[in-house]
């Protein structure tokens, strides 16, 4: 017995030491093994982590106008529990539709949400409740103040299960101003495209957090050890756009895209001497505070500008126009047969626009009338492969031009044989994008430098407002010569300034000086084979010639009408936004002077003294006051002129140049002319005038009585005389365009329709 009761002490003696010994191996493991993990699991629990959001830094324009910026944002959220609990689901279904718009269905889901049988105590409401502006949370409150009021009537508690939750998002306050420049952020807050993409680094910031101890409520404790690490917001961005100039090109945009439904719309508007980017805009276009609005559709936010490559047609010509000046190959004065020119080992010919031709024309008028003949006579049998290759290339043609924009591409271009370079001399064959034309147009503006493109101004700390990266102007190569680029330019300005015969007539500004080129792409089909139907037409320009200030370019694919060209179309925008931006820059107008008193009077500048100069030196006079003339007769020196020196000229006013005898002068073929400039010429010649109808010169009878001549001319009213250009095929990325053709391909179009305002 007495050995039972010793067996069992021993026994549960043991038990309870070895409990013991299990107790205290399970107590050092937790408190010495596992104790600093079990410390930093409890530090945990009683630790709270507070993030302290960075704000996203500001994007202005070039003046500090805020272009976008973080605001304050509301998130609305319901308590499903609380409002179950106060009987408010009716209610706040009701108020919630009517506030948000969204579906009382899915408001119903949200409000009756429940997790293991419980109503959930909170839930969002996303996406029309999800960081809601100021104006919705006023109308939040509002409302949460009704029910408030509706739960103190019958005796209920004071929480309603609806409220708002501040956070911060991205607001753009001028809509859709700028958008493919800005691109946008997600609601997240994370950046998606444009801008916002490209220099999200400089831009996004670094979050800062706060760690404190808590008890189980959440409130920090007295004398509680606190590490606080500061956020530090993202960088300002200042842009080179101005906002009111991006507004002319916008609004000038929208009234030719609701005319002519295109495709698409391109404007890029830089200033030639710095390339800086003072608007851009495509069309169709979205507004980056709605990005997701069901009707936006996806080619909405593609950046044509830099993104899209297109066949330029006759825009191109400027290339090989200045490469010919810089050589010295382009004599303004030369006469070339005009209709068609066959290329070395082809037997189809490229033709004009005209396929008859103008006859027997100088080169300068070839240049106005956009002649594809005169191009290829200058870009195949002047140049030469080799040097146009060179001048395409030295004027950043085939190469990115390195914008701070996202997704910028670029296509090599190849001139493997004779019909590849003929045809690449007046634009056909060739990829470009609307960045690489603006730049290239700038270059002859500027005195021949060819620039890298900028649309970032500086970039500052909004900290200490120290300026940490700044632009300066890049000049990537001297293209050709200042005195080529000022001889360039000259020609180009009488594209514009020849309101008679100028392809770039409709881009005339009273009081600048405007040099440009029109182009026309006709498309092509799936079977190769032009469609007439189908163009890309576009404007490229820069005022004052005399001293640049805006360089811009306009591209229109596809407009509704196929009988329209890009002197008929692009020009009238070029024309539109420049005479506005010009203005606003504070470029006065040549025609125009401030008397003493401040009012601002109209000059008319006289007639400059041609008589007795050689008809060469008086045709360079002309060009360099960009004065629009004609020469009658093939004499060597100027006979008489008209008006004559020293008379007020009107603007855009002709000057005729006489250069034979009138008696040994036969009248020339007034047809297509308007009165005004007939009647000068007549006057000139010293011949009567007897005229029937209005409009332009359809008919002209000449009559000799007695050794004088009479003129009766019959005038009709003609449709609007522009013509579409040099039938070229055309390529645009993320837009439209078709694949290349041949030169046979090219001169097997219909006659009229094949080349244009060139």
């Amino acid at each position: 017995m007495i050995k039972r009761i010793k067996l069992r002490a021993l026994l549960i003696g043991g038990f309870i030491t070895l409990l013991f010994v299990v107790l205290l191996i399970r107590v050092f493991t937790l408190q010495v093994v596992k104790g600093q993990d079990w410390h930093e699991r409890a530090v945990f629990q009683w630790t709270r982590n507070v993030t302290i959001p960075a704000s996203r830094g500001m994007i202005t324009d070039r003046n500090g106008d805020v272009l976008a910026s973080d605001i304050p944002a509301y998130t609305v959220i319901v308590n499903p529990a609380v409002i179950h609990e106060n009987g408010l689901e009716n209610e706040i279904i009701e108020g919630l539709h009517n506030i948000l718009g969204k579906d009382e269905s899915e408001l119903k889901e949200l409000v009756n949400a429940k997790k293991d049988g419980k109503y959930r105590p909170g839930r969002e409401v996303r996406n029309e409740g999800w960081k809601v502006d100021e104006t919705k949370k006023a109308q939040i409150d509002d409302f949460n103040k009704e029910l408030m009021d509706q739960l103190e009537k019958e005796k209920k508690g004071m929480e309603t299960g609806l409220g708002l939750l501040k956070e911060q998002k991205r607001y753009y306050p001028n809509g859709t101003l700028a958008a493919h420049i800005l691109g946008y952020t997600d609601r997240n807050g994370e950046a998606v495209a444009g801008l916002e993409a490209y220099i999200d680094d400089y831009l996004k910031g670094t979050p800062g957090e706060m760690k404190y101890e808590s008890d189980r409520q959440g409130d920090q404790l007295p004398q509680a050890n606190m590490v606080y690490k500061p956020a530090f917001n993202g960088k300002n961005v200042k842009l080179t756009i101005d906002d009111t100039i991006q507004y002319y090109i916008e609004d000038a945009m929208k009234e030719t895209y609701e005319q002519y439904k295109p495709i698409s719309m391109t404007v890029i508007a830089a200033n030639p001497k710095t390339m800086e980017i003072l608007g851009m805009a495509n069309l169709p276009t979205f507004n980056p505070n709605t990005y997701w609005d069901p009707a936006t559709d996806q080619k909405d936010f593609f950046n044509y500008a830099v993104k899209a490559t297109y066949e330029p047609g006759s825009t191109f010509k400027i290339v090989t126009l200045a490469g010919a000046v810089q050589e010295r190959l382009f004599n303004p004065n030369a006469f070339y047969q005009s209709g068609q020119i066959y290329v070395k080992g082809t037997h189809t010919p490229l033709h004009d626009i005209v396929r008859s031709g103008w006859g027997q024309i100088t080169y300068l008028e070839g240049v106005k009338r956009s002649s594809n003949v005169a191009f290829v006579k200058l870009g195949s049998e002047m140049l030469g492969k080799d040097r146009l290759l060179k001048y395409i290339n030295d004027f950043g043609f085939g190469q990115k031009t390195g914008i701070e924009l996202p997704g910028e591409i670029s296509k090599t271009i190849n001139l493997p044989g004779p019909v590849e370079v003929a045809t690449a001399s007046y634009g056909h064959g060739v990829s470009v994008t609307p960045i690489q034309q603006l730049a290239a147009i700038s270059a002859v503006a500027n005195g021949g430098k060819l620039l890298k493109p900028h649309i970032i101004k500086e970039i500052t700390d909004p900290d200490n407002g120290k300026v940490i990266k700044s632009t300066n102007t890049d000049v990537v190569r001297q293209v050709i010569s200042p005195e080529a680029a000022k001889e360039t330019s000259s020609y180009l300005e009488q594209v514009v300034a020849d309101r008679a015969i100028g392809t770039g007539k409709h881009a005339y500004i009273e009081g600048y000086r405007v040099a440009g080129k029109t182009g026309t792409a006709v498309k092509y089909g799936p079977d190769l084979k032009p469609d007439y139907s189908k163009s890309v037409v576009s404007f490229i320009g820069f005022a004052p010639v005399n001293d640049p200030k805006i360089a811009l370019i306009v591209i229109v694919d596809q407009p509704n009408d196929p009988d329209v060209g890009g002197g008929m179309v692009a020009a009238p925008i070029f024309k539109k936004i420049v005479s506005q931006a010009l203005p606003y820059m504070g470029v006065p107008k040549s025609n125009t002077k401030k008397t003493s008193n401040g009012k601002t009077t109209v000059e008319r500048p006289e007639a400059p003294t041609l008589t007795k100069l050689a008809v060469k030196d008086a045709k360079q006079k002309l060009l360099n006051a960009g004065v629009d003339f004609e020469t009658i007769g093939k004499g060597a020196s100027v006979i008489r002129q008209f008006p004559a020196a020293g008379t007020p000229m009107s603007p855009g006013q002709r000057i005729y140049l006489l250069t034979e005898e009138t008696d040994k002068m036969t009248v020339p073929d007034l047809k297509g002319e308007s009165l005004r400039d007939a009647l000068d010429i007549l006057t000139l010649l010293k011949c009567s005038v007897t005229v029937q109808g209005e409009g332009y010169v359809s008919e002209q009878l000449v009559t000799d009585k007695n050794g004088k001549r009479s003129v009766q001319l019959t005038l009709k009213p003609v449709k609007d005389d522009e013509t579409s250009e040099d039938a070229s095929s055309s390529s645009t990325e993320g837009g439209s365009i078709s694949e290349d053709t041949s030169a046979d391909d090219l001169a097997d179009g219909k006659s009229g329709k094949e080349a244009g305002d060139n």
